[in-house]
């Protein structure tokens, strides 16, 4: 394990693991959704994707935190319950999530970690799930997981995150992101780095096909690091080839890119098109499910990412924890519209949110968007 330097190198250490082992988890899920027809993907009651993966990310995580942390109360807010696993028609669907975790928990020494002494049954994997029911807030120790972020991605084969991050006391210490499907390298950004496609006959150079990084800071430290997944038989060894990353230097609108949702129900492509003309944006906008926009943002491949709740939408503390803390100690900027910190220590979600969140990669930039977004917001009425 990575020595101790500060306050939460443990705690830092053991969730860059435990999400390394999610990664692979949902890398072979995803494999099997996009080679056949999808019967392990449910609509939820607000209509979004859940799959199998959603259930075993948070059950392997449950089970890893209440090993390796034992003797500690763990509260753990996740975004899945088991409701939907526990009716009489849904037994085909828990016995694939009873499979894929306990596939998953027997590569955990792979990742330098301890796998059950036998398989888990489905009580325990149900215990599992239930337990991060924790609702957060301003005391205490709260780890808050988003299991699978970008479900719609997910399902169909394109962008998605693993998201962990642990608040203290109201407020962020650290945060890991997973993002399998993302390449290593920003060139690399415009292949098609699906988990079905094959090679072709003439291969491009090797790292082309380098896909997949987890990303993690500690608050307060000014770094934020990344890391390749691994894959096949190589074991994970700290630091695992990890290298820093900064946001763009660049604080010229115009040659800025924005990083947007790509489903309309989750922003308002219409306002954020406006916004970006008024500040002179040039480039196409950068359209991504899921909180792999921080990631681009935290690594330079953009600048911008504005995020327009839909009327009536909460936004959820998951869904932007660890996002914010890696942004932020890369040298990024991630407030409301007001300018104003995002708030984590209220409970399920953000309260109090001016309108938007707007994440981008230094101040300088970030005071040209408040006021651009004042100026569009009172032009268009919304």
């Amino acid at each position: 394990m990575m020595e101790e330097k500060d306050k939460y190198g443990k705690e830092l250490d053991l969730a860059v693991r435990i999400v390394h082992m999610a990664c692979s988890l949902c890398q072979k899920v995803q494999q099997r959704l996009v080679s056949t027809a999808s019967e392990q993907v449910l609509a939820k009651d607000d209509e979004s994707p859940v799959t199998i993966a959603d259930w075993s990310v948070q059950a392997t995580v449950s089970w890893l935190f209440s090993e390796f942390l034992e003797g500690q109360n763990v509260s753990i807010v996740a975004e899945e319950d088991v409701q939907s696993l526990s009716k009489s028609d849904a037994a085909n669907l828990l016995a694939a999530v009873v499979n894929t975790v306990n596939e998953c928990l027997a590569e955990a020494p792979k990742y330098g970690l301890q796998c059950p002494k036998k398989a888990l049954g489905t009580s325990k994997i149900l215990e599992a799930i239930s337990r991060c029911n924790s609702t957060g807030g301003s005391s205490g120790r709260h780890w808050v997981l988003d299991p699978v972020d970008g479900t719609l991605g997910f399902v169909r084969g394109d962008q998605y995150a693993v998201a962990l991050a642990l608040i203290e006391e109201g407020k962020l210490v650290l945060g890991v992101l997973g993002c399998p499907n993302y390449p290593m390298k920003k060139e690399l950004l415009n292949y098609n780095h699906h988990p079905h496609q094959t090679m072709p006959k003439s291969p491009p150079p090797s790292d082309i096909w380098e896909k997949g990084c987890v990303m993690y800071a500690m608050r307060g430290s000014g770094q934020a690091w990344m890391q390749p997944l691994i894959y096949g038989d190589t074991k994970f060894e700290w630091p695992n080839s990890a290298r820093l990353i900064q946001v763009s230097p660049v604080d010229d609108p115009s040659l800025a890119t924005f990083c947007e949702p790509v489903e309309k129900a989750n922003s308002n492509h219409l306002f954020t098109a406006g916004l970006a003309n008024s500040m002179g944006l040039k480039k196409q906008p950068m359209r991504v499910h899921s909180m792999v926009k921080y990631a681009a943002i935290a690594r330079g491949d953009a600048e911008i990412f504005i995020k327009f709740a839909r009327s009536g939408y909460k936004e959820k503390i998951w869904d932007h924890a660890a996002g914010v803390v890696i942004v932020e100690e890369a040298g990024g900027v991630v407030t409301d519209a007001g300018g104003r910190l995002l708030d984590f220590c209220k409970g399920l979600y953000l309260e109090g949110l001016d309108r938007v969140t707007i994440a981008c990669s230094g101040p300088t930039l970030h005071d040209k968007i408040i006021g651009a977004v004042y100026a569009s917001w009172d032009s268009s009425n919304l």
